[in-house]
């Protein structure tokens, strides 16, 4: 989404900004991992084809994509390449054709040192800050595998309700309306957050 490409949110544990490619090859080496093609039910792709899936998903209207960086990372250490920062992503798909105002979100802390430490929380957090403010979204939906525990956990520490099971697909269907109460939850919640530009991974920490 060319929306967010030059967005950086900067939060308390993590720095979340567009999806170059700059850090495709470290994303290509995280999905390796059979645990987490397992997890994303995603197909391993070839070094080409995840460049070609960056500017794919950077072209889409239809998806939201930031790459998580660990803010500890990111702040100790100005100039520090991204790449050695990147602990995930988070990602807001809109392919609800009868209802613009639905996104599908998903997270993933692919760093195993990142993990256990809230940052998927935050993330998730800021991903749906981003979602009501800047793209009038006011449901959001999680389909998470059965067995993906911690992640379930999650989403439902952060209001998601279980709206369906599908036994074909091993996954679970959580969901989150945006009444008035939970927006201004929402909102108490990422007042921290801070917009900054983001030019390419030039963006260096305060």
């Amino acid at each position: 989404m060319r929306l967010n490409q030059n967005t950086l949110l900067l939060g308390k544990k993590v720095v979340l900004v567009p999806y170059t490619s700059d850090h495709v090859p470290r994303y290509h080496e995280w999905m390796k991992s059979e645990e987490l093609q397992r997890l994303t039910a995603s197909e391993p792709l070839t070094l080409e084809q995840e460049y070609a899936m960056q500017h794919s998903w950077r072209e889409d209207p239809d998806k939201c994509t930031f790459i998580v960086l660990d803010a500890e990372k990111w702040q100790a250490r100005p100039g520090i390449m991204e790449e050695s920062c990147m602990a995930g992503d988070v990602n807001l798909f809109l392919t609800d054709l009868e209802d613009p105002t639905v996104g599908e979100i998903e997270v993933m802390i692919a760093e195993p040192s990142c993990r256990g430490r809230g940052l998927g929380t935050e993330a998730v957090l800021m991903m749906l800050s981003y979602g009501v403010t800047k793209l009038g979204l006011t449901k959001f939906e999680a389909k998470i595998g059965q067995g993906n525990e911690p992640s379930i956990r999650m989403f439902r520490k952060l209001h998601f309700e279980q709206v369906a099971v599908s036994s074909v697909f091993q996954e679970v269907t959580l969901r989150l309306i945006m009444s008035e109460p939970v927006r201004q939850w929402l909102l108490e919640q990422t007042s921290h957050v801070e917009e900054k530009p983001y030019r390419d991974g030039s963006a260096e920490p305060c």
